[in-house]
């Protein structure tokens, strides 16, 4: 996905406020997440997720005419990432989710992807990673573990869902690396078509075949449905592929260490969840982390 059609080198004036806004969306969609999952069965959901946002995006298309891409490989390209994030990371978590992993193994181990976009971002997307950033990774880390582990119990007792919670981890991390090296400028609503198509073609399969597709019809699926197609779909992933083009890859991505502790306040002020009070230290530590990662100086090789 390639929100804008400007030249990469030309950051848009919004994407000052781009962080704050995609980690308020993408925090609060797990909790809309846990809501809906109470009224549909985890792929079904995930599908029919994804059956909206393609059903959305469809009229703004051919009122807009949106320009195709132009070449087959920037069709590969939007296919890659749709493939990587939108299929990859989401299936599998929930796949993880299904085979019998908690919420907070899952959580733990794929808010890791920022220590693996440390260590790869230099040999593909040409980024180094100096001892600062690496001082704020490492914080970061320990401060979204610290808030995981101090608000639910995590153990390894389901092998097949750590597999998924870690193949989902590598997809969300190959989809930030692969949009920022070979990512082009696309149309936003062209771009969004294409990889929720893909999403699609992916997850409803899954969902024949893995599920009964069980889907309780009724306001709290159509509200939880509502906010995660718009919100989260729509907006959120809008703008981390665009910090992605602007930015640097480690430095985005280490914005998934505040989504623990910002989901348990949200959770805490919409679901009254109690916060623990070590995990109040665990958010100062992470938040300390992205403190460090996003002061650190750009180094390309």
């Amino acid at each position: 996905m390639s929100p804008s059609t400007a030249p990469a080198s030309a950051a848009p004036p919004w994407l000052k406020i781009a962080p704050a806004l995609f980690l308020l969306l993408w925090s609060s969609g797990f909790v809309f997440l846990k809501l809906g999952l109470a009224y549909a069965d985890p792929l079904t959901f995930l599908a029919l997720r994804y059956a909206c946002v393609v059903a959305i995006l469809v009229v703004p298309f051919i009122a807009m005419k949106a320009p195709l891409p132009a070449t087959r490989a920037a069709w590969l390209h939007l296919a890659m990432v749709g493939l990587l994030i939108q299929a990859g990371y989401f299936a599998f978590t929930y796949l993880s989710l299904k085979a019998g992993s908690s919420a907070a193994e899952a959580a733990l181990i794929t808010s890791q992807q920022p220590i693996l976009i440390g260590l790869l971002a230099p040999a593909i997307a040409g980024e180094r990673v100096d001892a600062v950033r690496w001082t704020g990774l490492a914080l970061g880390v320990a401060g979204a573990a610290i808030v995981i582990l101090s608000r639910s119990s995590v153990h390894a007792s389901a092998p097949l869902g750590v597999l998924f919670a870690v193949l989902a981890l590598l997809s969300m991390a190959a989809g930030t690396l692969y949009e920022k090296r070979f990512g082009q400028a696309t149309h936003p609503v062209t771009a969004n078509l294409v990889q929720y198509s893909v999403g699609l073609a992916v997850s409803a399969p899954l969902a024949f075949l893995l599920e009964p597709m069980r889907i309780a019809w009724s306001p709290g699926l159509f509200g939880s449905l509502a906010y995660l197609v718009l919100a989260n779909s729509i907006v959120a992933i809008t703008l981390f592929l665009a910090m992605i083009r602007h930015g640097e890859a480690s430095r985005v991505s280490a914005l998934f260490f505040l989504v623990p502790p910002s989901t348990a306040v949200i959770a805490f002020l919409v679901l009254g969840e109690p916060i623990p009070p070590l995990a109040w230290a665990g958010m100062a530590l992470a938040a300390l982390g992205i403190l460090l990662v996003m002061r650190s100086g750009v180094r390309r090789k």
